[in-house]
């Protein structure tokens, strides 16, 4: 089994930073290409950030030049840094990862969820 654990979400004020982290672990080998979503309440699940396994991205146009989406293959771990928040940056960001297993298999997982919350 494949779990991702996220952490770093928080308050901030309006133009501040966070950095969100988005951990494997499990019976793993690596991780191969990973997204962040968000869901603001009553609104849908927006894809917000993806890295591929050559470490490619791709952003969504609204967080385009504020966020910018890492990894770090050793630790199993990816990274949304997350700069001159916006209140309507409030969301819950969830971790979504192809993750390659010891046995060679893939596995899709999502995290559980870290709430960010950006006041005026």
């Amino acid at each position: 089994q494949a779990q991702l654990v996220e952490s770093g979400g928080g308050l901030v004020q309006a133009g501040g930073s966070l950095r969100l982290s988005c951990a494997a672990s499990g019976s793993i080998s690596s991780i191969d290409a990973a997204r962040w979503y968000r869901q603001a309440p009553g609104k849908q699940r927006e894809l917000v950030a993806v890295i591929t396994r050559s470490s490619s991205t791709n952003y969504a146009d609204s967080v385009k030049g504020r966020f910018t989406i890492s990894r770090n293959n050793a630790k199993n771990t990816v990274y949304l840094q997350m700069n001159s928040l916006k209140p309507e940056d409030t969301a819950v960001y969830y971790c979504y990862a192809d993750i390659i297993m010891l046995g060679g298999s893939l596995v899709t997982s999502w995290g559980q969820g870290t709430q960010v919350t950006v006041s005026s």
